[in-house]
């Protein structure tokens, strides 16, 4: 066993971690960075997360340009997508080792207690004392109690269906949220046939009825089944197929699919920490409790990125980055509570993007509000990138004239979004982007027709 001493631990290769890592060996302080598998090397967004996604989302997108068949298509574009994630995956490993100030250790790390951490990686055993440890595992899907419903095979997650080179001519999705649907837009567009499969009686619950809607209805024209208040009660697979017993209203229902893939929500990497012991409070699904500061309870031990129950977003991440450097450089103004408008977007079939409340959230709220809508038919640009689909929607305070919120499914919704997140971080009155001299044609210059019809 080799025993270390440094000043900072890091468990955790995301992108919080990587650069605070950097950070730190830069400041000239010892470090310690332990990623429990080299595939890992970047953290889930590149590996496992967005990268990969939104690579087969853009392969996709493109498949009406190939004279592939469908099998051919969708192989290629996994292996492309597998290669592309090596390069990326080396890439921030060289950046981070060739630190040298930071050591990279391999292997699965475990509190012995406040400030010591066992790091295992086969028969090799090392512990590691820090005088702060900064805890960046991240989290992973969460998988419900269902007989049969054990990932292999030909059950996925969203993190090993990415991996799957044979092309599914049947997918079942159980779950309705974001990372379902989007999905569920890739795999139709590659030609699969899915079915979405969900407890609630409507995708999206959280967003406004009219956004839900229309993403409802863009789905439906792409040939997506939906099976609304259906319980799954087992699941049984072969080696043609999966079958998945659910029940309607109290009916018994049956459906066999060639892949299976839950999206239930995700939950922290935490229960291998052995948080315990070192007293460090987590919550009900694990993930770690933590103030302002990105601080546990134990005040030398932070949590940044998925592991502390924030945002699940790579730009959070980033951002908490942000937070802790901020604490520990002894300034501490820039906080977790202060933090700027955030925007989440998400690849469906058109892209879902928003920033801020919506018009439900706006009015549990108690706000006095104005509220436009602008239907993506309206707007040039769309008809020549092909897809008219989608709906704008602004949320204005009526007694100040500040944006409360916006939400925006359409193409290229990802880009624009940020317009909107920097009007708001600069608490610019919705008039400014009604009146905003944009470029033509694009996508942004729908803002004129957006803020212009708020009454």
């Amino acid at each position: 066993m080799s025993n270390k001493k440094v000043e900072n631990l890091i468990i955790g290769f995301g992108k919080a971690g990587k650069t605070l890592a950097n950070y730190l060996g830069n400041k000239g302080e010892t470090t310690v960075l332990v990623e429990k598998s080299p595939l890992m090397y970047g953290g889930t967004c590149i590996n496992v997360g967005c990268i990969p996604s939104k690579f087969l989302a853009t392969a996709a997108d493109r498949r009406g340009f190939s004279g592939e068949s469908d099998a051919e298509y969708y192989k290629n574009a996994v292996l492309q997508k597998k290669a592309l994630i090596a390069k990326l995956n080396k890439a921030n490993y060289d950046k981070v080792a060739s630190n040298e100030n930071v050591e990279v250790l391999d292997g699965l790390a475990s509190f012995k207690d406040e400030h010591t951490v066992q790091v295992t990686n086969g028969s090799e055993v090392s512990e590691v004392y820090a005088e702060r440890i900064f805890v960046n595992t991240g989290a992973r899907p969460f998988i419900p109690s269902v007989p049969g419903l054990e990932v292999g095979r030909r059950i996925h997650t969203s993190e090993t269906l990415m991996d799957l080179e044979e092309f599914p001519k049947s997918l079942a999705i159980l779950g309705s949220g974001f990372i379902g649907l989007e999905f569920a837009a890739s795999y139709a567009k590659f030609g699969t046939k899915v079915t979405i499969i969900d407890q609630g009686d409507r995708i999206l619950p959280r967003e406004d009825e009219d956004v839900a809607k229309e993403v409802f209805s863009s789905y439906q024209a792409m040939g997506v089944d939906f099976l609304f208040h259906a319980a799954l009660n087992q699941v049984t697979q072969d080696e043609k197929a999966v079958h998945l017993s659910y029940t309607v209203n109290g009916e018994k229902k049956e459906l066999s699919v060639e892949a299976f893939l839950v999206a239930t929500g995700r939950q922290a990497n935490t229960e291998e920490l052995h948080l315990e012991n070192a007293g460090v409070e987590v919550s009900e699904r694990g993930f770690i409790k933590v103030n302002e500061h990105l601080q546990s309870n134990q005040a030398h031990i932070f949590a940044m990125g998925d592991v502390n129950g924030g945002p699940q977003f790579t730009y959070v991440s980033l951002d908490d980055f942000r937070i802790v450097k901020s604490f520990l450089d002894n300034q501490g103004s820039y906080e977790r509570n202060n933090r700027q408008p955030l925007a989440f977007s998400a690849f469906l079939h058109p892209t879902f993007s928003r920033v801020g409340l919506s018009e439900k959230e706006a009015r549990e709220k108690g706000y006095k509000i104005k509220v436009a809508t602008l239907p993506v038919t309206a707007i040039p640009k769309a008809k020549i990138l092909g897809n008219q689909t989608g709906l704008y929607k602004a949320v204005v305070d009526a007694e100040n004239n500040q944006i409360l919120g916006v939400t925006l499914f359409g193409e290229e919704s990802h880009e624009v979004i940020n317009i909107i997140v920097l009007a708001m971080m600069t608490k610019q009155p919705y008039t400014v982007l009604a009146n905003q001299i944009f470029t033509h044609p694009t996508m942004a210059e729908a803002l004129n027709d957006l803020f212009g019809a708020v009454k």
